[in-house]
């Protein structure tokens, strides 16, 4: 088994040079190196040994509550104790107040590294924008320091057995009371629901305050104890078995007369639940695409010392030197390579702000390429190994199940696909595509951009033309995939003399962009 590597100066080299963070005016590149550095030492030697005892011990559900693995509470107070669930938290709340590209790097290497533990603790800081946009200022100054400290971890309540996509099905029904709400109803597939690593765990639930559709749908805030601190009326009533994440519990929760606080306006609840989901969404891809890239490290490192067969001279050569290798693992170092570029490039844009309807166009794009660049890299590193590849030994059977279920959670990428086709493609987000692709053709000199150009601007035609565009919307999302990664791997080309290993950069540019 190859021990976890973090993959530092690839990150570092998509950031700061393919997608243009050196170019914002409060970007330090080198504390940026520095942070980087100390999480990778971190991840390398304490979360990812625990990956996979954890995947094979699993969550245990006893007396209704979940007990995780065998290391991941002292893993879990380590990580809190050297400050990194407050990251991306304001200062005034007792954060560390740096910005999302910062979070770009950790979660990246967390997901490589341990993509269960990354699961439970992922969704802080999506939970600490809702509170900061949406709460008030009682809200905020109770609830964030708690986040940001690593007392509390937080949870994402929208899915119950008779609503997933379809939240205009959603019956977990809230009741106001003198002071506060009541929650009754069931929630299912809430990752981290219920774990023994944190004093206390938040759920973000979206609940019905009225009968009008999602109209009556609204947000709130529901420790899991009251402030007596007596437990509040949340049970967990199974884990699910799952494929892989083993060590995440997946809970269903059910809330009987549970008490919550409203946060934001009543009825509004899908807009403030978007803020959570649009994180983890962005999450959702770099989770791909670490999966991706440890698939990668793995397979080259095997078949760089694996010995089979021989060369042309009648040597006996290396699993690398046979050319369909060379081919299997050529294209597992641009899945990743690509997809953190396409994922980077939506950070920093959203970063640099003033170009939201871009950023909602590629936010949907970045997901379904890179979950399914991390499903086909897993594949095809199973593929390299061979027999070993499907034992256990190596782990790669375990990224195969760990990183399916990202073309699922936060939105199916068929979903994704239809919202790009019908909803995205046809406002002012398309043309914010359009007018950024125009810019990269014009810019990076490269013929193979206006020519994908012109093949997604005939498909955005027929879409427009369509009785039913979501018959097109797959065939439509793979154009556009096709499109940005040739801006994408066109940045790489131009930049390549800044990596560390420029050859094998070069390589991976001749393949993309000339076959």
């Amino acid at each position: 088994m190859k021990p976890f590597k973090a993959p530092l100066e690839d990150i570092l080299f998509s950031l700061n040079h393919v997608a243009g963070a050196d170019a914002l005016p409060d970007w330090d590149g080198d504390f940026a190196k520095e942070i980087g550095g100390h999480f990778a030492a971190f991840a390398e030697g304490e979360i990812a040994p625990l990956d996979e005892p954890g995947d094979q011990q699993g969550c245990h559900l006893q007396d209704g509550r979940v007990s995780m693995p065998d290391g991941f509470v002292d893993v879990y107070r380590a990580y809190a104790e050297q400050g990194w669930p407050s990251l991306t938290v304001p200062e005034e709340y007792d954060g560390q107040g740096l910005d999302t590209l910062m979070l770009a790097i950790t979660s990246e290497i967390f997901s490589g590294a341990n993509h269960s533990l990354q699961m439970v603790t992922g969704l802080v800081p999506g939970a600490v924008r809702t509170i900061l946009r949406f709460g008030t200022e009682d809200q905020k100054t109770r609830h964030i320091p708690a986040l940001a400290s690593g007392e509390t971890l937080a949870t994402m309540c929208l899915t119950e057995p008779g609503a997933g996509s379809d939240l205009s099905r959603v019956r977990c029904k809230a009741t106001p009371l003198d002071q506060g709400w009541s929650i009754t109803g069931e929630k299912i597939f809430i990752s981290g629901g219920d774990q023994d690593m944190s004093e206390k765990i938040l759920h973000l639930v979206l609940a019905r305050t009225s009968d009008n559709g999602i109209k009556g749908l609204s947000l709130f805030l529901c420790p899991c104890t009251r402030e007596d601190g007596s437990r509040n009326a949340v049970t967990v009533t199974r884990i699910e078995e799952k494929m892989g994440l083993h060590a995440s519990p997946t809970c269903q929760l059910a809330f009987d007369g549970a008490e919550a606080e409203l946060i934001g306006q009543e009825g509004q609840g899908l807009a403030a639940m978007f803020t959570m989901m649009n994180h983890a969404r962005a999450d959702v891809a770099l989770q791909g695409v670490a999966h991706a890239a440890r698939a990668y490290d793995v397979a080259s490192a095997y078949a760089a010392e694996r010995i089979q067969g021989r060369g042309a001279d009648g040597a006996p050569i290396a699993l690398d030197g046979h050319a369909d290798v060379r081919r299997m693992l050529n294209e597992m170092d641009m899945l990743a390579v690509g997809g953190r570029a396409v994922s980077h490039l939506a950070f920093v844009m959203m970063e640099a702000g003033g170009n939201d309807e871009l950023v909602d166009f590629l936010t949907p794009v970045a997901k379904v390429y890179c979950t399914e660049a991390g499903m086909r890299a897993a594949d095809l590193g199973i593929q390299v190994l061979g027999g070993y590849g499907y034992l256990q030994e190596y782990r790669l059977e375990q990224t195969y199940r760990d990183v399916r279920i990202t073309a699922i959670y936060e939105g199916a990428n068929g979903i994704h696909e239809r919202v790009l086709a019908t909803r995205l493609a046809p406002s002012a987000a398309g043309d914010a595509f359009a007018r950024f692709v125009d810019n990269e053709s014009a810019s990076l000199k490269e013929p193979k951009i206006e020519r994908k150009f012109e093949t997604w601007r005939d498909m955005h035609d027929r879409l427009a033309q369509a009785d039913d565009p979501s018959e097109l919307a797959h065939k439509f999302m793979q154009v556009t995939i096709e499109t940005l990664l040739v801006c994408a791997w066109a940045r790489v080309a131009r930049v390549v003399h800044h990596h560390p290993d420029q050859a094998r950069l070069e390589n991976l540019c001749r393949i993309a962009l000339n076959g």
